[in-house]
């Protein structure tokens, strides 16, 4: 049998380096992919059995992330690790507890003819060597559901495509480098492609949404009418990723149609219909923590300080379902007695109805009656306005939350004109603050052209970068890109440059936190936000503490920003001075390079 995976063959463990990620979490790089996954193998050991506390494990490509718990104080932690790791490795580990996968596969894939003449191989021996190994789920990341499968035959081992194509169908089977894996749903992507699958590898109806999780064994089997292989080319057969018509079951091959929990009350009467939406408006809620394992990253209100603000105004818990107000006008019609609030960015504001006119502010709570209308222009300051409506915003759940990911496309679509908005009647807890009376209005927000300043704690790449760099990182005023969304601010300013040994070096994808800031090869940063990526391969140069997150997601277009060097609290001393020192370049060949792990 070719390529058992890593886990079956590891010694044992090394103790891997430790870098600081921002104020919650540490970056363990393990060197290597089977380091990481004995790592992670030890910590997940560890927590189940409750030895470990810690919110997040996230696995990647050499490294394992640690959010959360114990991760928050560096050297707590690194005293601990040595421990957790004793005796670990040397097993089979998860993935010979994890029940195996067979994923049947049709191979006709548009880059099934190329894949063979890059391996020197006939069409029948790729297919042949593909189906022969059994893989381990290394990872999981890019979008939920996505699993990097390692442990395949060393032959097949190719680069990406030099361009990748816009659109790949769900069930796409591909290669990349030293990985094989399935595309959940339509995406861009530039990996090989062998074939595909109907095999639903995200499906929200069942228990496990994602077919596959890290540890999990896997093997690809040709199904019978492409077990006899043919070169798509000289059938004249549409393959996946040819350009053809748009079929139906395009996004259904390979992921289900979503579904979601629903919501009791979703049948009762609206409080609001929306007549402007603006720009866009969500629906929000504490998001997604702790589903890693799936693919899945937090996301929920940028702003969780204004999400919590508006909430307790009209009696809510902290964390229920809000709507989220971005760029532009907004308007909303009652259709029964409702009270609401603003929190977040200010904006002018009134209600009109048939009784006169009067004015709303933010920061309060106030009464609506049937048919009046709640109109609001764009934000004064700031980018994004929290409004809650007592009893919470009544939506279908996906995963628990209510929040809309505009990245992985998880939740409710934005709301459209017409869009009626529902509240759960007797929902809410004790009214925090009676009608009309205000919060403590706090340090007003950015407008464009103003600079504000974010708190950034260096690391856990900051190595990768030369003096001239970090200099400019410190001093530049960088100016927030109208490319921004709420996956992250692109900032525009004087580019940052790698340190000698780095330039020409590629990352290996690693997890990302909120607020990391991660630099491209042009230089311009970007600071991650609420809907991040759960991975990403690029060196990640700083991460924004926790305190200043929320400031960073009402950032407008225009607006500016210093970053000032923090010590993480409470000890930003953990990292030796071995750690500080660059890291020597690893030889390419040891390692799968970001174009391998980017699918």
């Amino acid at each position: 049998m070719t390529g058992a995976g890593p886990a079956a063959s590891r010694g044992a463990l090394r103790t891997p380096r430790l870098r600081a990620s921002g104020d919650e979490s540490v970056l363990l790089d393990c060197g290597s992919l089977e380091g990481a996954l004995g790592v992670l193998e030890a910590l997940d050991s560890a927590r189940a059995a409750g030895a470990l506390d810690v919110v997040e494990l996230v696995p990647a490509a050499e490294t394992v992330l640690v959010r959360g718990g114990e991760a928050r104080d560096p050297r707590v932690f690194a005293a601990r690790l040595s421990g957790l790791l004793a005796g670990a490795g040397g097993g089979a580990g998860r993935a010979a507890e994890a029940p195996g996968t067979v994923i049947p596969v049709r191979y006709d894939g548009a880059d099934l003819a190329e894949v063979a003449e890059l391996t020197g191989m006939s069409v029948d021996q790729v297919i042949e060597r593909h189906t022969a190994a059994e893989y381990t789920v290394a990872f999981t990341g890019f979008a939920p559901g996505f699993a990097y499968l390692s442990g395949g035959d060393p032959a097949l081992a190719v680069p990406r495509r030099p361009s990748p194509r816009p659109r790949i169908p769900a069930g796409a089977v591909a290669i990349a480098g030293r990985f094989s894996g399935v595309y959940p749903r339509p995406s861009p992507g530039g990996w090989q492609l062998l074939g595909r699958t109907d095999y639903p590898m995200w499906d929200l109806g069942r228990e496990q949404p994602a077919a596959l999780i890290p540890g999990g064994r896997v093997r690809f089997a040709a199904t019978r009418e492409e077990a006899r292989a043919a070169d798509p080319r000289a059938t004249g057969a549409r393959s996946v990723g040819d350009p053809g018509p748009a079929r139906p079951d395009d996004g259904a091959s390979g992921a289900s149609e979503p579904r979601s929990e629903s919501a009791p009350g979703l049948a009762s009467p609206p409080a609001l219909i929306v007549r402007d939406p603006g720009l866009q408006t969500l629906v929000q809620d504490a998001g997604r923590p702790g589903l890693a394992e799936l693919g899945v990253s937090a996301s929920g209100a940028a702003d969780r300080g204004a999400l919590v603000r508006a909430n307790r105004l009209v009696g809510n818990a902290p964390g229920a379902a809000v709507l989220e107000l971005g760029h532009g006008a907004f308007a909303a019609e009652a259709a029964t007695v409702s009270v609401i609030a603003l929190a977040g960015a200010p904006r002018a504001g009134r209600i009109a109805g048939p009784f006169g006119v009067r004015s709303v502010a933010a920061d309060r709570a106030f009464r609506i009656d049937p048919g009046e209308r709640l109109e609001l222009g764009p934000p004064e300051r700031g980018l994004r306005t929290v409004l809650a409506i007592r009893g919470g915003v009544l939506a279908p759940l996906t995963l628990g939350s209510a929040s809309r990911d505009t990245l992985a496309g998880l939740g409710p679509d934005p709301l459209a004109e017409g869009a009626e908005v529902r509240a759960a009647e007797g929902a809410a807890s004790a009214v925090v603050g009676a009608v009309g009376e205000p919060e403590p209005q706090g340090e007003p927000l950015p407008a464009p052209g103003e600079t504000s300043v974010l708190e950034v704690v260096p690391g856990p790449r900051d190595d990768w970068f030369d003096e001239a760099g970090m200099t400019r990182l410190w001093e530049n005023e960088w100016r927030v890109s109208p490319r921004s969304d709420r996956v992250g601010l692109r900032l525009e300013g004087s580019p940052l440059t790698r340190a000698e040994g780095f330039r020409e070096l590629e990352l290996p994808s690693e997890g990302l936190v909120t607020g990391s800031i991660q630099v491209p090869p042009d230089g311009q940063p970007v600071l991650f936000l609420a809907d991040r990526p759960l991975t990403g391969g690029y060196p990640v140069v700083g991460v924004v503490r926790e305190r200043d997150l929320d400031l960073a997601a009402q950032l407008p277009p225009g607006a500016l920003v210093r970053f000032r060097r923090a010590d993480r609290a409470p000890a930003a001393e953990a990292r030796s001075a071995a750690d500080r020192a660059p890291a020597d370049p690893p030889e390419a060949p040891a390692r799968p390079t970001p174009e391998e792990t980017r699918p």
